[in-house]
């Protein structure tokens, strides 16, 4: 089953465009999930088990690591841009 995710972070520090980027270059380093930036959020696309997989993944040590706030909405209703 395909799977869109809307992601939004928020580092609760001083220098938060510090651990934005990080999470930012991270994503997409995986050919069968579709990342597409946005000013206030990222979407992300593919099998719900690849993203979910990549998404558990991916959290944790961000939020080992900083004071975090994650928002996120899943559908497996929504079509990506440009699908």
């Amino acid at each position: 089953m395909n799977i869109s995710l809307e992601i939004s972070y928020y580092p609760l520090t001083e220098k938060y465009s510090t651990p934005i980027k990080e999470f930012l270059d991270g994503l997409g380093s995986d050919h069968r999930i579709s990342v597409h930036q946005g000013p206030m959020s990222t979407l992300i696309s593919g099998d719900y088990d690849v993203v979910m997989q990549d998404l558990i993944r991916r959290l944790r040590p961000f939020m080992e690591k900083y004071p975090s706030v994650f928002t996120v909405k899943l559908s497996n209703a929504c079509k990506m841009p440009g699908e």
